[in-house]
């Protein structure tokens, strides 16, 4: 568990991820949750690089979650996040993206975390330019990449 000022953060257990995928309108993420425990489950020894982590107020109350895209052997993690859009625009995003992009830095064979935002995401690229995140010139699927290494 990462624990900041305001938040808990900690990687789901399998319950915790069928639940939010049984409960997920939206299919784009329904389809990334699902792929997210399929990870896990091929991936045991590396849950924590697969899981859904849980993004909680210190009270519990649950206000998004991240996710790291599993561990490549190069030592590059991807992290992806979400705050529900009532706990928006209160610097959470960054107070969670930055705590676990610190941890996974601190992780044997992490090397560099990497993301990616939709290019009008300026919201996004915010939190990432807040984390300490450089934009690396390239574009992947969903729009600009950032990255950040061990400072």
């Amino acid at each position: 568990m990462i624990e900041t000022k305001r938040l808990r953060i900690y990687p789901a257990v399998r319950e915790q991820m069928k639940a939010s995928i049984a409960a997920e309108a939206d299919t784009g993420l329904r389809k990334a949750y699902t792929e997210m425990l399929e990870g896990c489950l091929r991936h045991p020894d590396q849950w924590q690089w697969y899981a859904m982590w849980m993004i909680e107020l210190r009270d519990g109350s649950h206000i998004g979650d991240l996710c790291f895209k599993g561990l490549g052997a190069n030592g590059v993690v991807e992290i992806g996040y979400g705050i529900l859009e009532e706990y928006q625009g209160q610097g959470y995003a960054a107070e969670a993206v930055g705590a676990a992009v610190n941890w996974a830095l601190q992780q044997p064979d992490v090397t560099r975390v990497e993301a990616e935002t939709e290019s009008e995401n300026r919201a996004s690229q915010r939190v990432l330019e807040k984390c300490g995140f450089l934009a690396s010139g390239t574009s992947g699927e969903e729009g600009p990449r950032f990255f950040r290494v061990l400072q």
